[in-house]
């Protein structure tokens, strides 16, 4: 199936694009881990969302994933690793499935925006954001994986299967990957080192020498995640109708910049729908 409009991320930016989107009668993939699990939901008080005073971040994260099942719209917990354009669209990666799509509108937020030094240089020479993807490449090497979510074990693992040695540095305590070929490093990386490829993953107090770096994590810089895709100031460089300098490719919410607030993500959001509805039915002609 190839989607009208794909919306990656579930916040209030999100929510907004898939909602108006769908109100619009297009066909709407949307990748998002929900509202109930973002910066929103964890909010004591929100007072200044007009026409509700004194919510609290759960209550109003409810109410927008429950307007959104109006529609019939639920996120897919998916995380993206890439969006990439072609001649009659673009394709979405999410986990081990791909989306085709005539148009996509990011808002993620700003929680993928920084990559450590050294990250977007090795990008395709030693650093790779999939393991089903690019695991095999690594088959019998030394190979470094970050994991900032126990929900992509599953997918460490298998690296760690398939790897001479593998060194793991879990963003979470209780890590469940175990083996003789497998050592962990409760660090964070901080940059990445090498020549023509990557050789060295650096953090606080050490090193280690590496063939590959898997980043498995819930949000990507968007640097890696859009080839093309213009930054100003580490956010998306978005216009008024929220194009960005990928045509097709539409931004909402923190990610375009400050101020990070509700009210300007869920107006960013609808605008982003809009401006997608009336893209793709220009390629309809």
């Amino acid at each position: 199936m190839i989607y009208d409009i794909a919306v990656l991320g579930a916040g209030p930016a999100g929510t907004s694009a898939a909602v108006n989107a769908a109100i619009l009668e297009k066909s709407v993939i949307w990748l998002g881990a929900g509202m109930e699990k973002t910066d929103t939901a964890r909010a004591e008080k929100i007072r200044n969302y007009i026409g509700v005073p004194d919510v609290n971040g759960m209550e109003l994260s409810r109410a927008f994933s429950e307007h959104a099942k109006m529609f019939g719209l639920v996120p897919s917990d998916e995380t993206v690793t890439g969006v990439y354009k072609g001649e009659d669209g673009f394709t979405v990666l999410a986990g081990e499935n791909s989306y085709e799509t005539r148009s996509v509108i990011l808002a993620v937020g700003m929680k993928g925006a920084k990559s450590a030094e050294g990250e977007e240089k090795f990008v395709g020479r030693g650093i790779s954001y999939c393991a089903t993807c690019d695991g095999f490449l690594y088959k019998g090497k030394t190979v470094g994986v970050f994991v900032d979510d126990k929900k992509f074990e599953n997918e460490a693992a298998f690296l760690c299967s398939i790897a001479k040695f593998a060194y793991v540095f879990p963003m979470y305590r209780d890590c469940g990957l175990k083996g003789d070929n497998v050592e962990i490093v409760m660090k964070k990386p901080r940059a990445f080192e090498g020549g023509a490829r990557l050789e060295k993953v650096v953090f606080d107090g050490g090193a280690r020498k590496v063939d590959g770096m898997f980043l498995l994590r819930r949000a990507l810089p968007f640097s890696a995640l859009a080839p093309g895709l213009e930054l100003i100031d580490g956010h998306v460089r978005a216009g008024r109708d929220m194009s960005t300098s990928v045509v097709g490719l539409f931004a909402a919410g923190d990610c375009t910049g400050r101020p990070y607030q509700i009210a300007k993500a869920v107006g960013e959001g609808n605008v982003a729908a809009h401006s997608a509805v009336e893209y793709v039915d220009s390629m309809r002609g």
